[in-house]
């Protein structure tokens, strides 16, 4: 099992990344299994709020990189599905027709900024650590990128999106990724003030409120979609991911370090 979901009495769906032994970094099975449940939570009408956390010390740590490698040495078709199958997981997250609140329990890196950034609200523990790391290794964070810009707005998102830094909760707070770093004795607690209002609106303006939200803001259509999904594959297929991919199983430093 990679992905737990457990719904309370109230409608309040907990979806856990269960990949404690890689830090919940998304591989294919992963990605699929996030797919099918927000399609299966935002059908069901007894659930009222969705939880999107992960079990162990983190919360997403990313991409997996023995799942990136295996993208670098197959065919276009193949990197091109498994491409499209990560942009289509974070826009069914970002399109779920519930309030979702990401709970950052640990490390947010990649991917796992990216997790973060299509949740409505994100409470983050104030010992995570965050960055979008990808271009230590030869990437970039294409799939990602426009719900993270759209988060931070592009002025706050050059500070971090390509220089690979690690930052802090309470920095991750002030660009904006967070709604608020809190202890982590008091995560839950901070959580349950977000999940409560929701238990005392109608489900439907909730669902049309948070559309129109997405109507309003900034545009991340299928052009826009399709353009990081061939950004993505592009980086796949460069030199440098080989290279950083390589010297990170190899435990060395890349050339450019």
């Amino acid at each position: 099992m990679v992905l737990r979901i457990e719904t309370d009495g109230r409608g309040v769906a907990m979806l856990t990344l269960d990949r404690p032994e890689k830090h919940n970094a998304l591989d294919a099975g992963l990605i699929e299994a996030l797919t099918a449940a927000a399609g299966r939570l935002g059908r069901d009408p007894a659930v009222r709020v969705v939880v999107l956390t992960g079990a162990g010390e983190s919360f997403c740590a990313g991409g997996d990189l023995g799942w990136m490698k295996a993208q670098m040495a197959a065919d276009a078709a193949t990197r091109a599905r498994e491409a499209t199958a990560l942009a289509r997981m974070l826009g069914a997250l970002n399109d779920l027709p519930k309030p979702l609140i990401a709970r950052v329990n640990g490390q947010a890196y990649g991917g796992g900024v990216g997790m973060l950034s299509v949740a409505d609200v994100a409470i983050g523990a104030e010992t995570a650590q965050f960055g979008l790391t990808e271009t230590r290794l030869g990437l970039i964070p294409a799939t990602i990128g426009p719900y993270v810009v759209a988060r931070m707005g592009a002025a706050r998102a050059r500070r971090v999106f390509f220089s690979g830094r690690r930052f802090a909760a309470a920095e991750a707070a002030a660009l904006g990724l967070l709604a608020r770093a809190v202890p982590a004795a008091d995560l839950d607690t901070a959580v349950e003030a977000e999940v409560a209002p929701y238990l005392a609106c109608a489900p439907g303006a909730v669902a049309e409120a948070k559309a129109l939200v997405g109507r309003l803001g900034p545009r991340i259509d299928e052009a826009v979609i399709a353009d990081t999904i061939e950004a993505l594959v592009r980086r796949w297929e460069s030199p440098e991911a080989a290279e950083g991919i390589a010297a990170f199983f190899e435990r060395r430093k890349a050339p450019w370090v």
